[in-house]
C-alpha cells in the first residue's frame, strides 16, 4: 500500500515509474522512509500523523526560502500522508565521525565537519526564526513549562519507573518545578530544533544538511547546543566540546551579544535537562518498543549524567552529612546541612537527625531538631546573585 502510493507520486512528479523502491532503516520516529530510484533518485516519506507532516512541510518550505540547507520537498499527496523529497544520500554526520566516536580521538577531517555543522546552527535558530509562524509547530508551539514537565515526566515514567529505580516522588516533582523555573529564565524568539544531533545532520558534497526538524518550536538556543555536544553516543572529549562551543559562540555573535559566564552557567542546566529527556526517550524506545539501538545508548547517557553531577548544581541542593556522634543508648546523631527550597529563594540551615538500627536491618527515626541560630551561622534566607544579563533584564541600565 505505502509503496504503491509513493510510486503514484513518483510517476506524477517525474512522468515515469520508479525502477526500484527500497525501505530505509527505521529511525527513532514512527515515520517510514523509502528510496525511490529511476530517472531521478528521491526519498519517499510516509507519516501517519497529519499534524506532524504539516509541521515538517511548513518548516522545510520556510527554511528553503531562508536559504538554509534542508531537503526540498518535491511533491505531496492530497491527504498529506505521503510526500517525496530531495535525496541527500546516505552520509549521516554520525557515521562520518565514526572513527572519532570509537576512539575519542577525532581526525582533523572529522573536526572540520563538526565545526561546519556547529557554525550553521545559529543560522537555523535565528535566521530560520525570521518570519516563522510558530503556531504551525507540532505538538507545541513553544518551549514552556508544560513541555518541560512533559519531558521530565517522560524521564520519570519511562526511565526511572521502567528500570525499578527508587526515588522520592514528591521531592523529585519539587526539583522538576525548580528546573522548569531555571530553564525558563532563558526565553528567546528563536527556533529550537529540539533534536539537533549528529544522526539528524547529513553530509553532502562535504557540507552539512539538516533533517528531522519537525519537532522544533520557539525556544532558547541553549537546548540545541546541549543536545548536539552531549549526544550520548557521540563521545566528544571535553577539549573538543570546548573548541566547538567557542565556534558556536563566535557564530552566535553575528545575531546577538554573548555574556560568556552567563552562557556557560545556563548551558549546564540545559545539558542536565536534555540528558534526563533522552534517558526518558531511551527508556520508551528501548524498554517498551524494544529497539536495541536505544537500549545500547543508555550507558553512554548515564556516564554523561555522572560527569555532569561531579560539579554541584546549587539550584538543586540536597542534604549533606557533615558530622555524626555515636550515642551511649545505641542511637546515631547525624549533623546535616540542608536547604529548604521555595520558589527560587532558599533557606539554608544545619539540623541534627537521630536514628537507630532495627533488628530487621532497617533504620528507625528517633528525632530531628534545627540547631539554634546562635550555633548555626548558616541559617539565612538567600537569593542567588544576579548575573549582569539578568540585572540588565530586570533593571535596565540603572
Amino acid at each position: 500500500m505505502i509503496t504503491e502510493e509513493l510510486q503514484k507520486l513518483y510517476q506524477s512528479y517525474t512522468g515515469v515509474p520508479a525502477e526500484n523502491i527500497t525501505e530505509l532503516p527505521y529511525s527513532g520516529s514512527n515515520r517510514r522512509y523509502f528510496r525511490l530510484t529511476g530517472i531521478q533518485p528521491l526519498i519517499g516519506v510516509y507519516g501517519a500523523s497529519m499534524d506532524e507532516n504539516e509541521a515538517f512541510l511548513y518548516m522545510a518550505g520556510h527554511f528553503r526560502k531562508c536559504g538554509l540547507p534542508v531537503p526540498e520537498v518535491r511533491i505531496v499527496s492530497e491527504d498529506k500522508t505521503y510526500y517525496l523529497q530531495e535525496d541527500l544520500g546516505d552520509a549521516l554526520l554520525f557515521h562520518a565521525i565514526e572513527k572519532g566516536r570509537a576512539t575519542s580521538v577525532f581526525s582533523e577531517e572529522e573536526k572540520e565537519l563538526l565545526r561546519k555543522t556547529i557554525r550553521l546552527l545559529p543560522a537555523i535558530q535565528f535566521a530560520g526564526a525570521d518570519g516563522f509562524d510558530f503556531s504551525r509547530c507540532y505538538p507545541q508551539p513553544e518551549f514552556n513549562q508544560r513541555s518541560i514537565l512533559w519531558d521530565l515526566n517522560y524521564f520519570k515514567y519511562c526511565f526511572l519507573k521502567a528500570t525499578g529505580m527508587e526515588f522520592q516522588e514528591d521531592k523529585l516533582e519539587d526539583d522538576f518545578q525548580k528546573m522548569s523555573d531555571v530553564l525558563l529564565r532563558s526565553s528567546s524568539a528563536t527556533f529550537m530544533y529540539r533534536d539537533f544531533q549528529s544522526r539528524n545532520v547529513m553530509i553532502k558534497d562535504g557540507k552539512p544538511w539538516f533533517i528531522d526538524f519537525q519537532g522544533g518550536r520557539k525556544g532558547p538556543f541553549y537546548y540545541d547546543i546541549a543536545s548536539f555536544l552531549w549526544q550520548a553516543k557521540a563521545k566528544y572529549p571535553d577539549s573538543l566540546r570546548k573548541e566547538l562551543l567557542q565556534e558556536y559562540m563566535e557564530a552566535l555573535r553575528k545575531y546577538q551579544p554573548i555574556d560568556e559566564s552567563y552562557f556557560y552557567s545556563q548551558l549546564r542546566h540545559f545539558v542536565l535537562f536534555r540528558t534526563l529527556q533522552v534517558l526518558g526517550a531511551y527508556g520508551f524506545r528501548g524498554y517498551f518498543e524494544k529497539k536495541p539501538h536505544f537500549i545500547q545508548s543508555v550507558p553512554y547517557a548515564i556516564e554523561n549524567l555522572r560527569e555532569l553531577l561531579k560539579e554541584e548544581y546549587p539550584e538543586y541542593p540536597y542534604p549533606e552529612v557533615i558530622g555524626y556522634v555515636n550515642n551511649d543508648d545505641g542511637t546515631l546523631t547525624l549533623k546535616v546541612q540542608a536547604v529548604f527550597p521555595y520558589r527560587g529563594v532558599s533557606k539554608a540551615y544545619i539540623h541534627e537527625v537521630t536514628v537507630r538500627d532495627t533488628k530487621d536491618g532497617g533504620i528507625q527515626y528517633v528525632g530531628n531538631r534545627i540547631i539554634e541560630p546562635i550555633n548555626n551561622p548558616e541559617i539565612r534566607w538567600h537569593v542567588p546573585r544576579l548575573t549582569r544579563t539578568e540585572w540588565e533584564e530586570l533593571y535596565g541600565d540603572n
